[in-house]
């Protein structure tokens, strides 16, 4: 690295950057979410391979026009199957999206331009085509077994 690329770095990096998951205040994690609401789809499981389908089915709490949850502190008294991430969690669950903050800062990746904390704005995650925004249908009223019928493979694309 030459001098003037040295003097080019910003004294220190992002956050994301230079501290683990598990290092991570309680503001730095929550920061971290990108908010673009693709874990809050409904996803089928096949019992005997474990493949994931996407659903473009969203949480109940989810609002799909903001891409935030409508009770995210009481969200598992309402949702009690609604999983909280956790460091842990993040390391062994299969289905976080790729694009996903915490998946990609577990892997030892960088975030995506479109990411808030990256871009500085709230509205590129859906600029970009990445949030889930205008993309899905309510669970509410919806029998399970017609989930199979939304079926989607746009939440595993990377934008």
């Amino acid at each position: 690295m030459t001098a003037t690329d040295q003097a080019m770095r910003p004294a220190h990096e992002p956050f994301w950057r230079e501290k683990t998951l598990d290092e991570m205040s309680g503001a730095e994690w929550e920061a971290l979410c990108d908010g673009c609401a693709r874990c809050c789809l409904n996803k089928l499981e096949d019992w005997d391979t474990g493949e994931i389908a996407w659903t473009n089915v969203a949480c109940t709490l989810l609002d799909g026009e903001t891409c935030r949850c409508r009770d995210y502190e009481n969200r598992a008294a309402t949702v009690p199957d609604c999983i909280q991430l956790t460091p842990e969690e993040v390391r062994t669950l299969t289905w976080l999206p790729p694009t996903c903050a915490y998946r990609l800062v577990a892997e030892g990746r960088d975030l995506y331009w479109w990411h808030p904390l990256v871009s500085g704005s709230p509205d590129t995650v859906h600029e970009a085509g990445i949030s889930v925004r205008g993309r899905t249908v309510p669970e509410d009223g919806m029998a399970l077994e017609e989930y199979e019928y939304h079926v989607v493979d746009w939440p595993l694309e990377e934008g």
